[in-house]
């Protein structure tokens, strides 16, 4: 059975803005993922402990949004794919 790959293809803006030293991974408020979703990924994929988890699930509910990793570009997408096969609404600033 073959296997399929995805090709994956980047503008030059996005190009040119993974060259910059750090990036950073923004978790957004949705209306879909519970709370109790949003801490285990922050444990399961980040690492972070329960207590860490849980300040990030209420700063995203009552502010939109959470600065979550920093990095270069190419680890943060590596995470946002990941969160994003979870479910949860991810981007890279």
């Amino acid at each position: 059975m073959p296997t399929e790959v995805q090709e994956e293809t980047l503008t030059l803006e996005e190009i040119l803005a993974s060259l910059k030293e750090m990036h950073r991974l923004i978790l957004w408020n949705d209306d879909v993922n519970s709370f109790e979703h949003v801490i285990y990924c922050m444990m399961k994929y980040l690492d972070y402990s329960e207590s860490q988890s849980e300040k990030i699930a209420w700063k995203v509910h009552n502010e939109g949004k959470c600065a979550v990793l920093e990095g270069s570009f190419t680890e943060m997408e590596v995470y946002r794919k990941i969160l994003q096969q979870e479910g949860l609404t991810v981007s890279v600033d």
